[in-house]
């Protein structure tokens, strides 16, 4: 089995990645963990949020839902479609869902940060990963289930299902606002200073590994990425927003802080 380059022990994820032959073949099913809590849901405000009775909101761990209208803009696609088909699991599970808490329990909105699971005991950010009703995000430390997460994306991104029907990655030239994307591109440049590790690409986007999470990489891999083609994912920040930017750098940065966001295509 093909191993990362960018990391020693996890393998590969990726829909159509020519060495990823035998790793991800089979659907494997999320671990269910036993003994969970089980808590009543209020409300399904979007493909990866709820709330429930007691006044929480909870932001569903591993994957990222294409966003509602709102402040002027229209929904994204498959918006609806993932807040209903989430709605519907909850519905099935009786309005009850067992929550997994991450290691990092909150996010700055103050949102608990959760894998949810249903009466059945599956996990539902790995059905509608299948679904192709969300994007895979591996944000450390909550990564548990990424690998998992990352086969039933694969399955849905092989299938061409909701998200996948039309190719979602954008390059660093089509790039027009912050928010997440999901990106591809071939590294011009790998730069490694104070702040960490830098990835150049070729067009206005930089991927920054912050020190802090260099521990997550083959720091000597990311080193020799000079050429090679790469998809990334995650929450992209303009960097001309407050005031301007130096035009010797790119204008859009990507943060990395698991190899999960970050794959090799060729």
């Amino acid at each position: 089995m093909a191993m990362s380059p960018l990391t020693k022990k996890a393998p590969l994820t990726g829909a159509f990645f020519f060495f990823l032959i035998l790793s991800f073949s089979l659907h494997a099913a999320c671990p269910v963990p036993r003994n969970l809590p089980t808590y009543q849901v209020r409300k399904v405000v979007d493909g990866d949020t709820l709330r429930l009775v007691d006044g929480r909101s909870v932001r569903l761990i591993g994957l990222n839902a294409p966003e509602l209208a709102r402040k002027g803009r229209s929904a994204e696609p498959y918006a609806t479609t993932a807040r209903q088909r989430l709605a519907g699991l909850v519905q099935a599970s009786g309005g009850r869902v067992a929550l997994r808490l991450g290691r990092e329990s909150k996010d700055r909105y103050g949102r608990t940060l959760a894998h949810l699971y249903d009466n059945r005991g599956r996990n539902l950010e790995e059905l509608l990963l299948a679904d192709g009703l969300a994007f895979r995000i591996a944000i450390a430390p909550n990564a548990a289930l990424n690998n998992c997460h990352a086969a039933a994306e694969r399955s849905a991104r092989r299938a061409g299902r909701g998200l996948w029907r039309h190719a979602p990655q954008q390059t660093p030239w089509q790039l027009r606002r912050g928010g997440f994307a999901l990106v591809q591109g071939r590294v011009a440049r790998v730069e490694r200073n104070r702040g960490g590790i830098w990835l150049e690409l070729e067009g206005p986007l930089v991927l920054r590994v912050d020190l802090r999470h260099l521990r997550q990489f083959d720091v000597a891999a990311l080193q020799q990425l000079v050429g090679r083609r790469v998809e990334a994912r995650g929450w992209v920040i303009d960097r001309a927003r407050n005031g301007g930017v130096n035009t010797k750098v790119s204008r859009w940065m990507l943060p990395l802080t698991h190899n999960g966001m970050l794959e090799v295509i060729r």
